[in-house]
């Protein structure tokens, strides 16, 4: 889950990183209102996705009417598919410099990842294949979290001259407030160092584990969840575990490792996969409405659907699904690939009841889907 910036930068304050002051605004009229109040404004749009300034999103304001003129013209835009519908409103701070900072899941040490950079303002990706040596990166154990001399040891010989300790201090809060908040993703760029001697977070980009969200229920409150399509609403109202694609190939499986797979393997023969469809052990009674939705999306002109047995019995996941085919009786091709505890009695079934012999390999079956869809994708 993401949050924009005037939800992420309160969960910096909670844990004794400065931030600037700042007030929400919907209106032109609460944009002056709160730059009368606060004096001096930058005035951003907020909506969860970076390079607001590049589309003009970020704009200084030295008084209130020049606030409200800048809020006309950023409320109502589009930024990245974002319709900007409020403004963090907030107090220009004097920088001397600019840093990055950032915690985040790191899938090559499968841990957390501490990242500075005396580059800040940038965008990190440039930053890392340009000049490399500017981006520093610490492992972290989670059994021992980041100590002050992990951090001190970060920035050292950066010459940050005194603000050197207060950033080593913000980079071991900024790691708490990973951990606390179930983090994927917590980022402050800039982090500034400012001429009045402060170490300051003028942004925040805050992304949230969405397993965590139950656990994290108050403070997801005030994230901005992806927008679901129309099917996957359905999905979601139904209990299903479903992800909309722009593919013609659709794919039922159970267990979300080998629906990933299925769908990887229709890439490799050049299909386009419609969608993520994990039903699991509940294709038994799950199976008809999952059918349902994938027959409603109308790009899909072929179906795999693959069953691996372990603990769950293919028997009864594909008696499920053989059910729902005799009472939706779609006209699209699909092909079966059936392994595992059961695959005998599936088999049996799929020949005696609907004529269909699964073929011998997901990837036989895979490729057969792509090639009645149409073929390899141009």
């Amino acid at each position: 889950m993401n949050f924009e910036e005037h939800a992420a930068k309160p969960l910096l304050g909670e844990y004794g990183i400065a931030i600037p002051r700042g007030e929400l605004a919907r209106t032109p009229a609460e944009a002056a209102a709160a730059a009368a109040r606060i004096g001096a404004v930058v005035v951003k749009a907020q909506v969860p996705t970076g390079k607001r300034g590049k589309a003009g999103g970020i704009r200084l304001a030295a008084t209130p009417e020049e606030a409200r003129t800048h809020a006309r013209a950023i409320l109502g835009m589009e930024i990245a598919g974002h319709r900007v519908e409020k403004l963090l409103i907030e107090e220009q701070v004097p920088i001397a410099r600019e840093l990055y900072a950032a915690v985040l899941n790191d899938t090559s040490t499968k841990g957390p990842l501490v990242m500075f950079s005396t580059a800040g303002g940038m965008d990190i990706e440039e930053v890392a294949a340009t000049v490399p040596e500017k981006l520093r990166r610490l492992a972290v154990d989670i059994r021992r979290g980041l100590t002050p001399g992990d951090a001190a040891k970060l920035v050292q010989g950066l010459a940050l001259g005194w603000a050197e300790s207060e950033v080593a201090d913000v980079l071991v809060k900024l790691y708490a407030a990973y951990a606390a908040f179930d983090a994927e993703l917590l980022e402050i760029n800039p982090l500034v160092v400012t001429t009045d001697g402060r170490v300051v977070a003028l942004d925040c980009k805050f992304v949230m584990d969405d397993c965590a969200v139950v656990r994290q229920s108050e403070v997801a409150r005030a994230g901005t969840p992806d927008p679901l399509t129309a099917l996957e609403e359905r999905a979601k109202a139904a209990h299903l575990k479903y992800i909309d694609l722009d593919g013609d190939v659709g794919v039922l499986a159970n267990g979300a490792g080998l629906t990933m797979t299925t769908m990887d393997v229709v890439r490799h023969h050049g299909g386009r996969p419609a969608n993520f469809l994990e039903i699991g052990g509940e294709s038994y009674t799950q199976a008809k409405p999952a059918l349902e939705l994938l027959l409603s999306n109308p790009r899909i002109k072929s179906l795999v659907i693959n069953f691996c047995g372990a603990f769950a019995r293919t028997d009864v996941m594909t008696q499920g699904v053989i059910e729902a085919i005799e009472a939706l009786k779609p006209r699209l091709p699909i092909f079966f690939s059936v392994h595992g505890t059961g695959d005998e009695e599936a088999i049996r079934m799929l020949k005696d009841r609907l004529g269909v012999t699964p073929l011998a390999t997901m990837d036989d079956a895979s490729k057969a889907a792509v090639d009645a869809a149409g073929g390899a994708a141009p």
